[in-house]
């Protein structure tokens, strides 16, 4: 088996806010990140795909078409945008960055020919990243 992996950025805001809290509970749980008037953040996203390279190309899949499939199913939708406004699918999620991997991983896999989509990885800070394998 072999995996290859391709990296993209984009730059979203966000804040974390459970509506069912009161402020102040809201504010003790996730402290400056639920800010009002939101923040922000540089990410990166790490796709990773699986499978049996082509004996014609090599290739498990075209990397640039994986861009494009990331492109079209998730920068286009996050890239400069609200998480908890903007972005359709995270419409009534709390836009942490565990449940914005989870909902990134249904926009992509489905669209993966050829190889399988293995693992998400998804750096909010260069400190902090998740990893989602579809599980």
């Amino acid at each position: 088996m072999v995996y290859v992996t391709r990296v993209e950025h984009f730059n979203a805001a966000h804040k974390l806010y459970n509506p069912n809290w009161s402020k102040e509970q809201n504010e003790e749980a996730f402290g400056p990140c639920a800010n009002a008037n939101w923040h922000g953040h540089n990410y990166e996203l790490h796709v990773t795909v699986k499978g049996i390279p082509d004996p014609d190309t090599g290739f498990i899949i075209d990397v640039k078409k994986l861009s494009k499939i990331t492109a079209k199913h998730i920068l286009d939708k996050v890239d400069h945008k609200n998480l908890n406004v903007d972005v359709d699918f995270m419409e009534g999620k709390l836009a942490s960055t565990e449940n914005f991997i989870i909902e990134i991983w249904k926009q992509l896999e489905p669209h993966i020919t050829g190889g399988k989509l293995h693992q998400l990885r998804l750096y909010e800070t260069p400190r902090i990243y998740v990893d989602y394998y579809g599980e």
